[in-house]
Formats: C-alpha cells, structure tokens, sequence
C-alpha cells in the first residue's frame, strides 16, 4: 500500500497543481498542520529536478508566509487557539518554561528550529505570544527554512537519480526506518 502511495505522489509531484498544493501545505504546517512540507518538496524535486530551487523557494516563501499565521495566532488567538494545538502536540507545560527565558534567544531559537524537525508551529505561535518582535522572526524565518528547503533541493538536485535508485530499491527499509524515527521522536519529546 505505501508503495503505491509512494508511486502515486511520484506522478502527482510533476503535475501542474502540484506546486500548489506544495504551497499549502508549506503554510499550514508553519502553523497548524502535522506533516512537514518535506514530504511532497522531495518528490517534486525528484520527479523535476531542474526546477528544484523554484520548488525550494516556493516552498521557502509559504512555510514563512505560514510561519506569521503561527505567529498571529500566537499573539492574537493564544488562549482560544494557541493553547488547543501545543496541547494537541503535547507541549503545553513546556511552553511555559520555554516562554520565560524566550525573547532574549528568539532570533536563535526561531533559527534553528527553522533548520530542524522541530515542529515548527510550535515555535511561530510561541514568537507570537512572547511578543518577539515581527522583524527578527521575520528574518530568522526566511534565513533558517530558506536554508533547510535549498539546501534539500541543492542535495537533491545533484544526487536525484542515485537518491530515486536508492528509494525505489530500498522502499520497504526506508519505510519502517521511518515510522520508528517517527514513533522514536514522539516518545522522546514525550519524556523531555
């Protein structure tokens, strides 16, 4: 089954709408949505590879379009918004700690958690509650996803065909080394 999902979104990722839907979810996922954009930014790029940069900044300017609707539900919804997704997500009691010591680090902490699977609503709706100002998050933002995106594109872009040999000869592998990634990731975050 996942090998089809996998052989469906290959074709999907050269069609027209795919850059869209790209956008979308860009955006969503810098606020609200589980999934990060990684998961269709590299089959695009695999199916396109010579529009891989266009893919990367498309993609770059909505998760940091999406990442101010993170921040403006953080500083404008916190309460009615805010605090239903960091309790969906679990961080709730974290954020609280977090929230203290967060203005002196913002720009650093917007930046690297840009650059990591952090979840990345976590830390726009947290720049908005904190109040950290529009400017530096704005720039961190663009600086760290900019960053993660071509850097991903630049890899793939230049690696492509062995990347695709490699995914399609070792799907099955890839597939459980990611659900316990997943899976791992969860629990850890849990037990921090």
């Amino acid at each position: 089954m996942l090998r089809r999902l996998y052989d469906w979104t290959m074709l999907q990722a050269a069609k027209p709408h795919a850059l869209a839907i790209l956008a979308l979810v860009s955006f969503i996922e810098s606020s609200v949505f589980p999934i990060p954009p990684d998961v269709l930014l590299i089959p695009m790029i695999l199916a396109q590879r010579e529009r891989a940069f266009w893919i990367a900044l498309v993609c770059t300017v909505a998760s940091v379009a999406g990442g101010f609707f993170g921040y403006l539900i953080g500083w404008g919804l916190y309460e009615s918004v805010g605090v239903p997704i960091l309790n969906f997500y679990g961080y709730l009691e974290k954020f609280t700690e977090f929230q203290a010591m967060y203005n002196d680090n913002g720009a650093w902490i917007v930046f690297f958690a840009g650059l990591t699977p952090f979840p990345y609503k976590v830390i726009t709706i947290a720049s908005g509650v904190t109040s950290l100002d529009p400017v530096v998050f704005g720039l961190a933002s663009v600086a760290s996803r900019g960053l993660r995106f071509f850097i991903l594109a630049g890899l793939l872009w230049y690696w492509g065909p062995w990347i695709k040999g490699f995914i399609d000869r070792y799907f099955g592998w890839l597939t459980l080394a990611f659900f316990v990634l997943l899976i791992g990731g969860f629990a850890l975050l849990k037990v921090l």
